[in-house]
C-alpha cells in the first residue's frame, strides 16, 4: 500500500522495495508489462528516427557531397553512445528501483546539487519534448493538408488535450492505445531499410521532384568540427532513452528485470533503425532538399511513391505527435521523487486509484499547452531548445555511474561510462554554443531558475518542519476547556445536525448569529430569538451586530474576544453547510461558508470544521 505523509518536512511517499519475487499486488494490473512499457515509454525515442538521421545529413550538407559519405561514420559514433546508454541506463534501473534515472544516479553519487541540475534538464526536455512533438506531428498534417495550417495552434491543443484525457485514465490505458502506432511505425521502418537493402538505386525521387536542394558546394575535406557539430545534431535521436529509468515504479513486478528489457529492446530497435537509414542514406546517395524530410525520401526510394509511402508518412505523423506521451509517462514520476524529497509540493506524490500522479499529468500538460501558446505552434520556435536538457542529465548520470562503477571495484565499466559521459559532455557544450543565438539561452537561464525552485520549496519544508519540531519528542498531550462556536442563521435541520455534532465535540457550544440593524433584518433577527427560545436546545445564542453587511470579521472578532477574555480555551468553529444532491445545484449556494472560513483562519487561531450535511436526490 502507498502512504503519503501530510508532515512538511518528512518524506512525501513510501513505497514497498521491489523484490524482484513476481509477486504481484492488486495494482499490478495498473501498471506496465515489458511490451506494454515499450510502447508508453519509448515514442520519444523512437520518433527520433523521423529527424535524427535529417539532423546529421543538414550540418554535413555544408560540406557538399563529400561531407555525406560522412554519414554513416557519425551515425555509427551515435549507436556506440546508444549502446553505451542503454547499458548505463540498465545499470541504473537495478541500482535505483524506485526510479528517477538521472537524478536519482546523481544525486546518490554526486550530491544533492547535482541531482537537482540533473532533475531541472530532464523537466525542461520532458516539457520540451511535449510541445516539440505535439508541433511536429501536426506541421507533418499541415504539410498534408495546407488548408488546416492556420489553425496550426488549435489542432496542437487539441492533441495535447487528447494524450492527456488518455494518462488521466492510467499509464496501462495509455499503453495499450499507442501499441498499434508504435509496432506499424517501427513495422513500417524496418520493412523500408529491408527493401532498401536489396535496391540497385532509387525506386523513385517523385518526392524530392522540383524541391531546391540544401547541398552546398563540393568540398573536399570535412573538418573536425563540422563532424562534432552533425554528431551533436544527430544525438537528438537519443531524446527519451532515460524514460524507462525514470519510470522503473510504472512496471509490473518484478519491475527491474522488466524496465531492463524494455530498455534493452529499445535500444536494440532504435540502433537497428538509425543503422538502417543512414546505410540506405549513402546507398542511394541522397541530398537533403527543402520541404522533403529524409525520411520520405528513402520511403519514396525504396518502396516507391505509392500507399506504401503513404502508409509511413501517416505513421511518422501519428507516432511524432503521440511521442509526448514519453514525457507524460515519465515526468510524473520524477516529479514525486522530487515530491518525497520535498523539493517540490507533496501533492505532486499522490496517486490516483489507477496509480496515476494525476497533478504530475496536469501540471506537465499546463506547461505544455504554455509552450505551444508561446511558440504559435510552430516546430523551428522550440527545436533549438530540444535535447540541451537531456544531454546535461546523461552526462550527469554516466559520471555518477562512474564513481558507483569505481566504488564497485569494476574499472571497464566505469571506463565506458566516463567515456560515455565525455561524449555526452561535449556533445552538450556543442548544442548549446551553436544553437544559444537561437534560443538556447534560454535553457541557460531556466535551469538554474528550476533548480533555484526546487531549493526554495525544500528550505520551506524545512523551516515548517523545524516551527513543527519534527524529529523532536513533544510534550505529553493535555486537556484544555474546549469550546465549538456554531455560525447559524435560522432554524432547520442543517441547523441541529450543527448543534448535535458541536456538543459532541466540545465541553461548551455557543451558537452565533450575526445581526443587522436594517429593519427587516430586526424582523428576522427577533424571529430567530423567539423560535430559539421555543426550541431550547440547551445552546446559548449569541447576537454578533454589525453594521456591515458581511458574515465573517463578526465572527472572527468574537472569537478573538473569548481568546482575550479565556485564554487556554481551545476554540473550535463548525460551519453548517449544505451539500445538494446535483453537482449543478451547488453553484446556487450563496458560498457563506466558505466566506466565513476564511475570516476565521486568516484572523484567529481557531480550529475550522466544515460540516457537510448532504441532500438526498429526489426522484
Amino acid at each position: 500500500m502507498t502512504t503519503v505523509s501530510e508532515r512538511p518536512g518528512a518524506p512525501a511517499i513510501e513505497e514497498p522495495p521491489d523484490t524482484g519475487s513476481g509477486v504481484t499486488d492488486p495494482g499490478d494490473r495498473h501498471r506496465l508489462t515489458a511490451l506494454q512499457g515499450l510502447a508508453a515509454l519509448s515514442l520519444d525515442a523512437m520518433a527520433s528516427v523521423a529527424y535524427g538521421p535529417e539532423a546529421i545529413v543538414l550540418v554535413l550538407a555544408a560540406a557538399g557531397g563529400y561531407g555525406l559519405g560522412f554519414t554513416l561514420p557519425v551515425t555509427l559514433a551515435i549507436a556506440g553512445l546508444l549502446a553505451v546508454l542503454v547499458a548505463s541506463y540498465r545499470q541504473v534501473i537495478a541500482a535505483f528501483p524506485d526510479g528517477g534515472g538521472s537524478y536519482a544516479a546523481a544525486k546518490a553519487h554526486l550530491g544533492r546539487r547535482s541531482g537537482l541540475v540533473a532533475a531541472a534538464s530532464l523537466v525542461l526536455d520532458y516539457v520540451l519534448n511535449v510541445a516539440v512533438a505535439v508541433t511536429a506531428g501536426v506541421a507533418a498534417l499541415t504539410s498534408a493538408f495546407p488548408e488546416l495550417y492556420g489553425d496550426r495552434l488549435w489542432l496542437c491543443l487539441g492533441v495535447l488535450v487528447l494524450i492527456t484525457a488518455v494518462n488521466l485514465r492510467g499509464i496501462v490505458d495509455s499503453a495499450r492505445v499507442f501499441i498499434v502506432p508504435t509496432a506499424v511505425f517501427v513495422g513500417a521502418v524496418l520493412t523500408m531499410v529491408a527493401v532498401g537493402l536489396f535496391r540497385d538505386g532509387p525506386v523513385s525521387t517523385e518526392a524530392a521532384s522540383g524541391h531546391a536542394s540544401a547541398l552546398a558546394d563540393n568540398a573536399t575535406t570535412v573538418g573536425a568540427l563540422l563532424l562534432l557539430k552533425a554528431f551533436a545534431s544527430g544525438c537528438s535521436a537519443l531524446t527519451g532513452v532515460e524514460a524507462i529509468a525514470n519510470a522503473v515504479p510504472s512496471f509490473r513486478a518484478p519491475r527491474v528485470k522488466r524496465a531492463q528489457h524494455a530498455e534493452v529492446a529499445l535500444g536494440a530497435l532504435l540502433g537497428v533503425m538509425l543503422i538502417g537509414l543512414s546505410v540506405l542514406i549513402s546507398r542511394f546517395g541522397l541530398q537533403p532538399v527543402e520541404g522533403v524530410t529524409v525520411l520520405a525520401q528513402l520511403t519514396d526510394a525504396s518502396l516507391g511513391h505509392n500507399w506504401a509511402f503513404y502508409v509511413v508518412q501517416f505513421a511518422t505523423m501519428v507516432l511524432l505527435a503521440l511521442s509526448a506521451n514519453t514525457s507524460f509517462g515519465g515526468l510524473p514520476v520524477l516529479m514525486s521523487l522530487l515530491a518525497r524529497d520535498n523539493y517540490l509540493p507533496h501533492v505532486f506524490a499522490l496517486k490516483a486509484d489507477r496509480q496515476v500522479h494525476r497533478h504530475g499529468v496536469l501540471a506537465l500538460a499546463v506547461a505544455g499547452a504554455a509552450l505551444l501558446v508561446f511558440s504559435g505552434g510552430d516546430t523551428n520556435t522550440l527545436v533549438p531548445l530540444f535535447a540541451i536538457g537531456v544531454f546535461v542529465g546523461f552526462t550527469l548520470c554516466q559520471t555518477g555511474m562512474v564513481l558507483h562503477w569505481r566504488a564497485a571495484g569494476k574499472p571497464a565499466k566505469a571506463f565506458l561510462n566516463g567515456f560515455g559521459a565525455v561524449l555526452t559532455g561535449v556533445s552538450a557544450i556543442v548544442v548549446t554554443a551553436t544553437k544559444f543565438t537561437e534560443g538556447a539561452w534560454l535553457i541557460v537561464l531556466a535551469l538554474p531558475a528550476i533548480v533555484c525552485g526546487f531549493e526554495v520549496v525544500h528550505r520551506a519544508y524545512g523551516r515548517i518542519g523545524e516551527d513543527l519540531g519534527l524529529g523532536r519528542v513533544p510534550e505529553a498531550p493535555h486537556r484544555d476547556h474546549s469550546l465549538v462556536v456554531v455560525p447559524v442563521s435560522g432554524l432547520s435541520r442543517l441547523t441541529c445536525e450543527a448543534l448535535n455534532a458541536a456538543v459532541s465535540l466540545g465541553d461548551e457550544v455557543r451558537a452565533v448569529t450575526v445581526t443587522h440593524d436594517d429593519p427587516e433584518d430586526r424582523a428576522a433577527t427577533a424571529s430567530l430569538r423567539r423560535d430559539w427560545e421555543l426550541w431550547n436546545p440547551g445552546v446559548d445564542l449569541v447576537e454578533l451586530p454589525s453594521a456591515a453587511r458581511t458574515v465573517g470579521r463578526p465572527v472572527a472578532e468574537y472569537v478573538r474576544k473569548v481568546y482575550q477574555y479565556h485564554p487556554g480555551t481551545r476554540v473550535t468553529v463548525l460551519i453548517p453547510e449544505v451539500e445538494p444532491a446535483h453537482l449543478w445545484q451547488r453553484l446556487l449556494q450563496n458560498q457563506r461558508g466558505a466566506v466565513l472560513a476564511h475570516a476565521v483562519r486568516r484572523d484567529t487561531d481557531a480550529v475550522i470544521c466544515r460540516l457537510r450535511f448532504r441532500l438526498a436526490a429526489r426522484r
